[in-house]
């Protein structure tokens, strides 16, 4: 990261928590992989919409095709935000500078990752089109596109939290990339024969029964079918809290040594 002197001068001005925040945030409006996100999600969601999702074809007044691809996207495109969280400090030696200011490795932690969410949140909030449409078209029922988008908002933040959990172990974005969508990827399809299948041939109905309870797809598509239950909440909340505590665990243990 290329700001932490300019960084440590708005420390001065406000809390290290807030400008490590406004300084990851004006990242993105700089940074060309974050425009791509939002171009690349944006576009993508609208095709796999009317296109793989058949929109108008189905003849239904819902967004239940725009939300069925958006684990998908988040798969790939999330990794590839969060890469350079971590990694790029790393890699230009800026982290132990980082480190050096009165932040604790905690709101560093958060800091970056509710810049990023935020950023994410912004990318989802322009599909709103997308509701103007369905409503234009027909008489959806509003609570339940409502609670799609919460449950996007919440799943992103979780592959979000993951992704930037690895992204500090390593100084190559392309290695933080390629853990966070493989450790992903399992989080997703945790409950997925995919994933389910080797483990009961190996005779582990617990390892699989416990597996299954992880899986992201299944809590989102919970609440995307318009079903609050706040055991689905919880379980995107507790598996943000859990990464990004191993997030800050590592980061001091860093600082630390």
């Amino acid at each position: 990261m290329s700001g932490v002197t300019a960084s440590a001068a708005t420390d001065r001005r406000g809390s290290p928590f807030a400008g490590v925040f406004l300084r990851e945030l004006h990242g993105y409006l700089i940074t060309p992989v974050a425009w791509l996100f939002s171009v690349i999600f944006l576009l993508s969601a609208g095709a796999f919409t009317f296109y793989l999702g058949a929109f108008f074809e189905r003849g239904q007044a819902d967004l239940d095709p725009f939300f069925r691809f958006h684990p998908w996207l988040y798969l790939v495109l999330v990794p590839a935000l969060a890469m350079r969280l971590w990694a790029e400090e790393r890699r230009s030696g800026t982290l132990e500078l980082l480190m050096t200011l009165p932040i604790h490795a905690w709101q560093a932690v958060l800091a970056k990752f509710l810049a990023a969410w935020l950023y994410i949140g912004c990318a989802l909030a322009l599909t709103f089109p997308m509701w103007l449409t369905v409503n234009y078209l027909g008489q959806p029922d509003n609570g339940v596109i409502l609670a799609g988008y919460l449950g996007s908002f919440l799943m992103a933040g979780a592959l979000l939290a993951i992704s930037e959990c690895l992204s500090v172990l390593t100084r190559s974005q392309v290695i933080a990339f390629i853990l966070a969508l493989a450790v992903c990827f399992l989080f997703l399809l945790a409950g997925d024969p995919l994933v389910q299948q080797p483990l009961l041939a190996l005779g582990s109905n617990r390892a699989a029964d416990a597996l299954s309870d992880l899986s992201l797809l299944a809590h989102f598509q919970a609440i995307a079918s318009g079903v609050l239950d706040l055991g689905d909440i919880a379980y995107f909340v507790l598996t943000i809290v859990f990464w990004l505590a191993a997030n800050a665990l590592v980061l001091a243990a860093r600082r630390g040594g």
